[in-house]
């Protein structure tokens, strides 16, 4: 008899992501500063990492069958891997650290949901931070979900780290700040053309 149920009754999380390598080391550096992943094991030619109670969140694989990518940015494939921060303090404070580090986003947006920065790993994979603008993932997902703010603008709206920074540091509250954002009142002085990833090689 066939199983005409379409979806599982009950689903699976997601767990983790693994990427194939060419700079482990490297890769394994980049994701404990940004993200705080750290390797549960780490041999020669791969390295198993989390930042949670998860035995590992990213996995690395540093086969020597591997070859660069062509033209990844404009690739099908997996785009970015994000990770989210409780708060906004936190989730800007993180930006300024790794500001101070030499590490900067490639691209900014407010998507409404959630304020978001996206930076590139060695490999060219993306990476969003982000933190949930509602402070309640049912409240953002029927937003998500109703608002036609959002089917009229699913992207967002670019904004200037920078900005923000200094509009926290002028005692604007961070709705004030998000609101703002989508106003467009923190566009950056040249926002990118599209949300293509930059080219890692």
């Amino acid at each position: 008899m066939t199983d005409s149920r379409p979806v599982p009754i009950i689903p699976p999380k997601l767990h983790h992501a693994t990427f194939l390598t060419l700079k482990l080391d490297e890769m394994v550096r980049w994701y404990g500063l940004v993200c705080g992943l750290q390797p549960v094991h780490y041999a020669e030619t791969a390295a198993w990492l989390t930042n949670d109670e998860a035995n590992h969140r990213i996995a690395l694989i540093a086969h020597p069958a591997i070859t660069r990518p062509e033209n990844k940015p404009t690739s099908a494939g997996l785009h970015h891997t994000a990770f989210e921060y409780a708060t906004f303090g936190q989730w800007l404070d993180n930006y300024v650290r790794l500001r101070e580090h030499g590490v900067t986003p490639f691209m900014c947006l407010d998507h409404g949901l959630t304020m978001s920065m996206y930076y590139a790993d060695p490999e060219g994979n993306g990476v969003e931070i982000q933190y949930d603008c509602f402070g309640d993932w049912a409240a953002s997902k029927e937003w998500m979900w109703s608002a036609r703010e959002f089917a009229e603008n699913p992207i967002g709206e670019w904004f200037d780290p920078d900005k923000i920074v200094e509009a926290r540091a002028q005692g604007l509250s961070q709705d004030e700040i998000h609101e703002g954002a989508r106003a467009g009142k923190y566009r950056p002085e040249n926002p990118p053309a599209d949300v293509l990833l930059p080219e890692a090689y």
